[in-house]
């Protein structure tokens, strides 16, 4: 409205300062030239698009056998589909059930898909077929077909479906890696079992990471419960990522969802139609992400790459020589910006090929070749480790630590060459984070043999700087950083 009311004021405008000006008072009264305003910019026409894109998604409906419950109806399936998805507890779960002869396979969970081949294969979430007994694909054109689950990967949620029809229309894959933020996407599905619904928004952020096996794009196109599975499309009709989780506090779309990048997607579904499962790689690492705090008291400087925690007993990094403390900054020379991405990586080399890790250890960096493990079941368990025992005699030492020698128990059963036990700890140290117990491995930058020597290097260090520590605790070793009073 704005723009069609503006025209008529400055004509009228216009022609006041004309009038004006014939009668010799232009120049006082006229008013000044209005600025040019903000260029308009058109909203974008999907229409096209979605009628280009629309007969390849599809809406996936499962069903399991089950008892009847005692004592109640069933709960809405799209409701029950956010409680699983989140991992809130199914309200009148704990109601017992009760078998009755004439059983019926019932409705379990609605999601969505989209068709990646002509001839039947269907690409949607892992947790949107997890535990079904049957799974009923529907088409645009209203035919229901069963599918069979070809497999499915719960570490990416991805899963692939396959049903018996020749002829079906297939996406576009697009490349994720031109994604930008800011970009309009779309997506369709069947929210709440409303079929072909179309939504639009925008990338909010790409690599956002949740925790999960694969980083993910950020959007705030409205997704709810039922658009799990359906596809992320960009501006060229290209599927760019799965529509797999919302952020929300209510249990319905709050102004952020994320996708899984279909690039990765595609190379698990690759793997689920070959194999019906993924192969990973291991090292039998545990990880954690580097601090700035850390990166600059060892003299990493910027933050990046993943901190070994643990490493796991005759595993591959631990015969290539990784040790509890190297930062891992490469993968056969490509960077490991974020912890994250290290299971991610490893997870693609093909098991029993080998690898060359870039690890930084006591200020340098070195090359590591590691033979790579297949990953199995829910990854490695933690380092196994012991109890020392409280060795005397003990050092008290400027930095508010009294610390005594490990046994040679202790280092064998903590698999350590050195290090000290922290007997007492205040001040500073205790500001940083150091336990009664911890053993000291590293003190700034250098590794500590003993609680002698561990006196020296603290001595040594200037009161005015950070000094970085290497701490084991129980099964996992991290870095502290002590930070001087100012």
């Amino acid at each position: 409205m704005h723009t069609k009311s503006s025209t008529p004021v400055r004509s009228w405008s216009a022609g006041i300062a004309l009038g004006l000006a014939a009668i010799g008072l232009g120049p006082a009264w006229a008013a000044p030239a209005a600025a040019p305003g903000p260029a308009v910019v058109a909203m974008p026409d999907f229409t096209e698009l979605v009628e280009r894109v629309n007969p390849s998604v599809v809406n996936i409906r499962t069903t399991e056998k089950r008892a009847s419950t005692a004592g109640g109806g069933q709960l809405d399936p799209n409701i029950e589909e956010f409680f699983r998805r989140f991992g809130i507890p199914l309200p009148n779960s704990r109601a017992p059930r009760q078998s009755t002869p004439d059983d019926e396979p019932q409705q379990r969970g609605i999601g969505s898909g989209f068709i990646i081949s002509s001839d039947g294969y269907v690409m949607t979430n892992a947790h949107v077929v997890e535990g079904a007994d049957e799974v009923i694909v529907t088409l645009t054109d209203k035919r229901e077909l069963k599918a069979r689950i070809v497999g499915a990967d719960k570490r990416s949620d991805v899963a692939v479906v396959k049903v018996d029809a020749t002829g079906l229309p297939a996406v576009k894959f697009g490349d994720v890696n031109q994604l930008k933020v800011g970009q309009w996407v779309l997506a369709i599905g069947s929210p709440f079992n409303l079929e072909n619904t179309v939504t639009a928004g925008i990338v909010s952020a790409k690599q956002r990471d949740t925790g999960d096996y694969l980083p993910l794009i950020q959007t705030d196109v409205p997704i709810n419960p039922g658009n799990s599975g359906g596809p992320l499309i960009n501006m060229r009709g290209e599927v760019v990522g799965i529509n797999s989780q919302i952020y929300s506090r209510s249990g319905g779309y709050m102004g952020i969802s994320f996708s899984i990048p279909i690039d990765e997607a595609i190379r698990v579904a690759d793997q689920l139609r070959a194999h019906g499962r993924v192969i990973r790689g291991r090292i039998g690492v545990s990880i954690s992400a580097v601090t700035k705090d850390v990166a600059e008291s060892i003299g990493l400087g910027l933050p990046r790459g993943a901190l070994v925690q643990g490493v796991e007993k005759e595993s591959p990094a631990e015969k290539a020589g990784v040790e509890a403390g190297d930062i891992i900054l490469k993968v056969d020379g490509k960077a490991v910006d974020r912890s994250s991405d290290l299971p991610r990586m490893i997870g693609a080399v093909k098991p029993g090929t080998r690898a060359t890790l870039q690890v930084f250890r006591r200020g340098a960096t070195r090359d590591l070749g590691v033979t790579v493990a297949e990953l199995a079941g829910d990854g490695p368990a933690p380092a196994a480790g012991g109890e020392p025992s409280p060795p005397v005699p003990a050092v008290k030492s400027v930095l508010g630590l009294t610390v005594s020698n490990l046994s040679e128990d202790a280092k064998k059963a903590l698999r350590v060459r050195g290090g000290v036990r922290v007997d007492t700890v205040e001040g500073v140290a205790a500001r940083a984070g150091l336990r009664e117990g911890d053993v000291i491995l590293t003190l700034d930058n250098q590794d500590i043999a003993d609680a002698r020597q561990f006196a020296a290097v603290a001595a040594k260090a200037e009161k005015a700087k950070a000094v970085s520590v290497l701490v084991r605790r129980g099964d996992w070793t991290n870095y502290l950083v002590i930070k001087p009073n100012r």
